[in-house]
């Protein structure tokens, strides 16, 4: 089985892209994160042809979360129980295998904008309420992933400036501190379990011709539960799409799990 997580910085002109990945890369479930589009907007009909169907918690203009199955989900939750958010930034659902359930988690984390901000303050909510979530979620679903766009460079060789960008967002001991209550909970970095290339990103920006110079980050990340870890195969990012036309600044990562 394979997994994967997207930030495709608008659907609507991602569309194709997204089908002619899907086509060549079958996964058995994909999380898209920045839909930036409405419910009624979603394209379920061109993606029920492509063989998906899909549950969706979308957002005019801004962020917007999918969850792209090859077979039915179920048990579909939206946003973080208990945390009052008008954001559209995270849905759950159950995917039933030969092997049993897997819970499938799909985040689009905060941004931060700066720290000392009141974006950054609702980040640290927003992840505060995601843990503890999680908490509950792993004590009910042993077999989980957490997928997406954390906004979040784990470690030093997860930027390609460690030094000149220490303590801005993505790069704060704050935001770094979260990941590892993350892991903490019990999950693993699926990445991170296999050897991989220095500077290995997921993120590049479009100015400076950051993706040409390789000036990235890996904030695109999916964690595993301990009933998962023994079970992974292998995990990479897929920097192909990186190089369409009008591509996502984000390039999906995918994981494949012996199930």
């Amino acid at each position: 089985m394979r997994l994967a997580t997207w930030n495709v910085n608008s659907l609507a002109v991602r569309l194709p892209q997204v089908l002619d990945w899907l086509a060549t890369h079958p996964v058995d479930a994909l999380c898209l994160q920045e839909l930036k589009l409405s419910d009624d907007k979603f394209p379920f009909d061109a993606l029920r042809a492509a063989g998906y169907e899909a549950v969706v918690h979308g957002q005019k203009t801004y962020n917007g979360v999918a969850i792209l199955s090859r077979q039915p989900l179920r048990d579909v939750v939206r946003n973080i129980p208990g945390f009052a958010d008008e954001q559209a930034r995270a849905i759950a659902a159950t995917l039933d295998t030969p092997a049993g359930s897997l819970r499938l988690v799909n985040g689009y984390f905060v941004n931060g904008q700066e720290p000392g901000s009141e974006k950054f303050a609702y980040k640290m909510r927003w992840l505060d309420a995601l843990e503890g979530w999680l908490r509950t979620e792993l004590a009910q679903q042993p077999r989980l992933a957490l997928l997406g766009d954390f906004n979040i460079a784990p470690e030093d060789r997860d930027s390609y400036d460690p030094e000149g960008l220490r303590e801005t967002i993505h790069h704060t001991s704050a935001e770094r501190a979260h990941f590892q209550a993350l892991l903490a909970l019990g999950l693993v970095d699926a990445f991170r379990l296999f050897e991989q290339a220095p500077k290995s990103f997921s993120w590049w920006d479009y100015r400076m011709l950051g993706f040409q110079k390789n000036r990235g980050l890996r904030i695109d990340h999916i964690l595993l539960s301990p009933a998962l870890r023994p079970l992974v195969q292998a995990c990479h990012v897929d920097r192909a799409p990186r190089k369409n036309k009008q591509p996502s600044d984000h390039a999906p990562v995918v994981v494949e799990l012996n199930l």
